[in-house]
């Protein structure tokens, strides 16, 4: 069932923001299946802009103390097309979609790549419609919780605890080996990670190394589940 009704009202609600202009949305929803109408692609191609210009501002200011190479990555995961398409679903775009039945009924409504590209192209739409600040506020809004939980592939748990740690203008985390058991062939070691407003968390492994990225990973896996319950909270209100 598509749901169209009322003007796009209830999708103005999901997405935030009221369109002055519905032939911007029109046409951002409307796939290059169905032939005769604007299609989204061109819309997509400003969106997909825009979005990586909003998210590379964001991380920039999250995270002040990580290098290029830190940022690059975070904006990377952020802008894939996974990401987009997370989003676009968690939207519910798919069924506001105008598209040849054709293409419908090849699962077009639930495809990926459909979701992403549609939604960047309701990105670009917004920017056109009101601007810049609403098309970043609508980001920041609906990439909330991807942004807490961007993976960096090349980054282990100890790094990724300090950044977040420093993004939040604490100090950087302290290990302390506080014991060790075993023979000097097969020891044991027990380390304690402290943050200074979390407390610890304390973890083993056959090298200090290894049981500190353990405890980092208990750290950082709280401290995610931490900022995934204030976003909640925020967007509850």
């Amino acid at each position: 069932m598509i749901n169209r009704g009322g003007e796009y009202a209830k999708l103005y609600d999901v997405l935030g923001y009221k369109f002055k202009d519905s032939s911007l949305l029109r046409e951002a929803l409307t796939h290059p299946s169905l032939e005769g109408s604007p299609n989204y692609q061109r819309m997509e191609f400003v969106g997909d802009r825009v979005l990586g210009l909003s998210i590379a501002a964001w991380m920039y200011e999250l995270y002040p103390g990580i290098d290029e190479g830190g940022l690059a990555s975070r904006h990377t995961n952020l802008v894939r097309r996974e990401a987009c398409a997370m989003v676009g679903g968690n939207l519910g775009l798919g069924g506001f979609l105008y598209m040849a039945k054709s293409s419908e009924d090849m699962g077009g409504r639930n495809r990926e790549s459909i979701l992403s590209d549609a939604c960047e192209a309701v990105i670009g739409a917004i920017y056109f419609d009101g601007g810049y600040e609403e098309a970043e506020k609508f980001i920041r809004s609906h990439w909330q919780e991807q942004s807490v939980n961007v993976k960096v592939a090349d980054r282990d748990a100890k790094t990724r605890l300090q950044e977040l740690v420093q993004a939040t203008g604490q100090p950087i985390p302290v290990y302390t080996t506080i014991d060790r058991t075993g023979s000097d062939h097969n020891p044991t070691f027990k380390v304690e990670v402290h943050v200074t407003d979390e407390g610890e968390e304390q973890a083993e492994g056959k090298s200090k190394r290894e049981a500190e990225k353990k405890a980092a990973t208990l750290m950082l896996t709280r401290l995610i589940k931490k900022q995934k319950k204030i976003f909640n909270l925020k967007d509850s209100k």
